[in-house]
């Protein structure tokens, strides 16, 4: 994992927090809890799924997910690898994560999911993270590898 942060135990804790709140929605799923995935979201988070449906809000994701977690997602099983955490001021990061769904372990990683994630300040001015907004895509290897090829401008400095 890449984190791009000030050294020091407040930026690393904010790090463990983060890794604890995606394991948090790694765990619901697997549980097949819409509810306790839900929570992991703000109020009026946004969730842009892998086919292209966009839910808003904690309660709608944990809703619509629950209802995925009883019909054709029953049983999946949530992989997910943080590849790169940077913060963006004390309160928002962006995590990029490799993952995919699967029964059981999937054995490769072949999507990719761009979270923001925010703190939200509580009245004693500690704060929680949840997750603001969330990008789910499909990695196509060959496709990127044809576009490298022909076009090698496009390939990203580093990977």
């Amino acid at each position: 994992m890449s984190t791009h942060t000030p050294a020091g135990p407040a930026r690393e804790s904010d790090v463990a927090a983060i890794r604890d709140l995606l394991e948090e929605s790694r765990a619901a799923w697997n549980r097949g809890d819409g509810t306790a995935y839900g929570r992991c979201f703000t109020r009026d988070a946004t969730d842009v799924t892998y086919t292209g449906t966009v839910y808003r809000g904690g309660a709608e994701i944990g809703r619509a997910h629950q209802a995925l977690f009883a019909g054709f997602l029953k049983g999946t099983q949530l992989a997910l690898d943080i590849t790169d955490l940077r913060f963006h001021g004390p309160d928002t990061a962006v995590v990029v994560t490799r993952g995919d769904v699967g029964k059981g372990r999937p054995g490769r990683l072949g999507k990719l999911a761009t979270y923001t994630v925010v703190r939200e300040r509580g009245t004693e001015g500690g704060g929680e993270w949840l997750i603001a907004a969330v990008q789910k895509t499909r990695h196509k290897r060959l496709t990127e590898a044809v576009s490298f090829r022909l076009q090698p401008a496009t390939r990203p400095a580093t990977r």
